[in-house]
């Protein structure tokens, strides 16, 4: 198990599993958190084990988002430490997961809000506890839906939910989220992240990470493309995918009736 401070990052077959690691502040986030965090997911999607990375929080919550002497000091110096704000690309917290080539699941233990939610949300699946519930808080505190949450709400949920749960702050239940499409799987607490875990392990079963990989970065990328372009474009992926060796790895997976052995993503063993 790799060391940090707040966090924790094992490894646990073909899943990296990111635990946020300070319950008594229910996982909110610091500044150098969010550095071990970006360093943990860079870490796993390096290592060629790693087929997908779940994050989840130790505690009663998954985050409540940016810690509140973190929040006072960027609230009262009326936006001059946004270039404080860690820098990965794309703006916005955590943004840098929608460019990583392999899934990340947000395994939803408890309450998430604000910040947490958009760490949540910048995963590309989410599982929740039955004891999970999610809120957005940004009106709450005079703010607006940041860091891309407008771009992603109404994508995952449809316009009039999204303008509900951004301008509400409104508690959102696990059953409730899992209804209107922002979870996809709702578990038991003490089967959360096992069950998170087995997903990445089936995947890696069955999938080829470079598949998964080119899907990712298409769907993301597609979301705004009219589909002329988007065609076109999945059909040059098509094709490139055709040529390269996982292709004849899962025809003669087929043929033999036995699982696919695909090429693996990193450059660590």
């Amino acid at each position: 198990m790799s060391q940090f401070s707040s966090i924790t990052l094992e490894f646990r077959d073909a899943a990296a599993v990111i635990t946020l690691n300070r319950p008594e502040a229910l996982n909110a986030f610091t500044y150098p958190m969010m550095a071990e965090i970006h360093e943990a997911v860079l870490e796993s999607v390096d290592r060629r084990s790693v087929v997908g990375v779940v994050i989840t929080g130790n505690g009663r919550g998954f985050s409540a988002g940016l810690d509140a002497s973190a929040l006072t000091a960027v609230t009262t110096t009326g936006g001059t430490m946004r270039n404080q704000e860690p820098d990965h690309g794309v703006p916005g917290l955590f943004s840098y997961f929608m460019e990583q080539p392999k899934p990340i699941i947000a395994a939803v233990n408890g309450v998430t809000a604000g910040g947490g939610m958009v760490l949540a949300s910048k995963c590309d699946v989410r599982f929740a506890s039955t004891e999970a519930a999610f809120l957005t808080v940004f009106s709450k505190r005079g703010l607006i839906a940041e860091h891309g949450m407008t771009w992603l709400m109404p994508r995952m949920v449809g316009l009039g939910d999204a303008f509900d749960l951004m301008w509400s702050s409104r508690r959102l239940e696990a059953a409730e989220a899992q209804r209107i499409g922002y979870v996809q799987r709702v578990f038991s607490p003490e089967d959360l992240v096992n069950e998170s875990v087995a997903y990445i392990n089936d995947l890696a079963a069955i999938a080829s990470p470079g598949s998964l990989a080119d899907t990712k970065r298409l769907t993301y990328r597609h979301i705004g493309m009219e589909f002329p372009e988007a065609f076109a474009e999945a059909d040059d992926a098509a094709w490139a995918a055709i040529a390269r060796p996982d292709a004849a790895e899962g025809a003669a997976s087929l043929t033999e009736k036995r699982a696919p052995r695909f090429e693996r993503l990193g450059t660590k063993d």
